[in-house]
């Protein structure tokens, strides 16, 4: 597979936007920013930006030409997206796809996740298509489980670093994977940088594989002081995932996402040894330093 130089981000101002477009042009790729034609992001200044209008075919087909590959962090709400400008990337030449996956493994989630997460899934099948028919074309999905650095300042993981206090689902000691904003950047340009080892593959990458308890223990020892500890029962959030999604409101994700993440022996998370990280020459991360990092 020829090298790849050139890179359009979609949905580079977003949650991991700006982490993965400062990794490419840490790593020597020339970068393109696609927004919108009303967006006023604004991005480092060796980046290009080209406006897109995503409702023509014509507009994304202008913003494509000359690019190698396309990373797209685009948000969920605007996935359906995607399955035009694949069609446009092929028809441009392009040479490397990386769909909006950035989460837990679409390959192996049931149920109401799987509902959910529907649209990313079918997307994998028009990558397969495309690449079967298009030998110059190719794709990698990338699992990275939580937005590991992300989740805790927002609290997502449950731990609010303000009041020091954290929910523990179930046990607390069930493995999950999480991974950095920069780490899944770094992933991304080596994937760029080495593209034929992982062509027509979708692999799954993590800062970290730790449980609740871990963290706790890490920002209790961080802070100087003990937290305040509550308890849940991941069985009760999989019985509001499923009402909620009855009703047709996709805000059960998070319900979902935490029995997924922590209900005790899912065994949902993958192993070390299932990691694409040494694959990659991606190096160690520091759950510590982290948190952290985090706290200060």
């Amino acid at each position: 597979m020829s090298t790849i130089k050139n890179v359009a981000v979609i949905g580079g101002s977003g949650n991991l936007g700006p982490a993965v477009v400062q990794a490419l042009l840490d790593a020597g790729f020339s970068v393109t920013a696609l927004t919108r034609i009303e967006s006023k992001a604004t991005f480092p200044s060796a980046v290009k930006v080209a406006k897109v209008d995503y409702s023509s075919s014509s507009s994304i087909a202008e913003a494509l030409k000359g690019q190698d590959a396309v990373v797209s962090t685009i948000a969920t709400l605007a996935l359906k997206q995607q399955e035009a400008i694949i069609e446009e990337s092929v028809k441009a030449g392009v040479k490397r796809f990386i769909p909006s996956e950035f989460g837990v493994n679409t390959q192996k989630v049931t149920g109401g996740t799987k509902k959910i997460l529907g649209t990313k899934i079918a997307l994998q099948g028009e990558l397969e298509k495309a690449a079967k028919a298009n030998p110059d074309f190719s794709w990698t999905g990338i699992s990275t489980g939580l937005f590991f650095d992300w989740g805790l300042k927002v609290g997502f993981l449950g731990f609010n670093i303000k009041e020091k206090k954290a929910t523990i689902f179930d046990s607390g000691n069930e493995p999950f994977t999480g991974t950095n904003l920069p780490y899944i950047g770094l992933a991304v340009a080596s994937i760029l940088k080495n593209p034929a080892s992982t062509a027509n593959k979708y692999i799954e990458v993590a800062s970290f594989v730790t449980t609740q308890n871990e963290i706790l223990k890490a920002f209790e020892e961080e802070s100087g002081s003990k937290w305040t500890v509550e308890k849940k029962d991941t069985e009760t959030f999989a019985k509001i995932a499923d009402e909620k999604l009855a009703k047709g409101d996709y805000s059960s994700f998070g319900d979902f996402l935490k029995v997924y993440l922590f209900a005790d022996g899912k065994g949902q998370s993958p192993k070390e040894s299932d990691l694409a990280n040494k694959e990659l020459g991606l190096p160690k991360d520091d759950l510590r330093a982290t948190v952290k990092a985090v706290l200060a």
